[in-house]
């Protein structure tokens, strides 16, 4: 038999040959090093997470991976638009009333207005009271101008909330108007006209709601 195969190696001398092959650099290089087994570990995990049951359902996996993606999108979102803002008109008031900001409350500017009054200032009792007028409807939440809003405007906003003003609305508005733009001079009667629609104002109750 040796004769026969004299390079055919015995037991012992094969697994030498072939400790020394595998010794090789060359299989050495071929082998993963640790980067690779982490990545093939990853791998695994990521595939086995995303593996869908063969019952046609979501299983426990994809719904964890679904949670994880609306997270990671909810993220995005604040990171890119910022924290939503909660709406703060209803609870601060309006200040600009007629192209000029007053933080005074109704009573305020009702108060100032009488004394305005009582020095014989007409032109700034006028003025003051409108604006009492005005800040009391915004106040009650019955009328809500838009920034720069007019006292026409405003008026016709307020006929529809109060028709019964609507017979003082119209005679206050231009003397407002008469004293505020035209630099006309107010009188007591002017301001008395005022007034009763500011204390109408207050008296007054929203107009019924037509049934459907």
């Amino acid at each position: 038999m040796a004769a026969a195969f004299p390079l055919l190696p015995d037991p012992d001398q094969a697994r030498e040959w072939a400790e020394r092959e595998l010794s090789d650099p060359a299989y050495q290089a071929a082998e993963p090093n640790i980067v690779d087994r982490i990545s093939q570990a990853i791998g695994k995990f990521l595939e086995d997470l995303l593996r869908i049951p063969d019952n046609d359902g979501w299983g426990p996996s994809a719904l964890v991976v679904l949670g994880i993606i609306v997270v990671a999108l909810l993220v995005v979102a604040l990171l890119i638009w910022g924290r939503p803002r909660l709406s703060t008109r209803a609870s601060e008031p309006a200040r600009a009333l007629f192209d000029d900001d007053d933080g005074r409350s109704a009573d305020e500017l009702r108060s100032d207005a009488a004394s305005a009054a009582g020095r014989g200032d007409w032109n700034d009792a006028i003025v003051l009271r409108f604006r009492a007028f005005a800040r009391g409807l915004t106040e009650r939440g019955l009328v809500d101008p838009p920034p720069g809003a007019t006292v026409r405007s405003f008026a016709r906003e307020t006929a529809t909330a109060l028709p019964a003003l609507v017979p003082l609305l119209e005679p206050a508005a231009t003397t407002f108007d008469d004293i505020r733009y035209l630099r006309r001079t107010g009188t007591e009667q002017s301001y008395r006209r005022v007034a009763d629609l500011d204390d109408a104002a207050v008296r007054a109750r929203t107009a019924p709601v037509a049934p459907r």
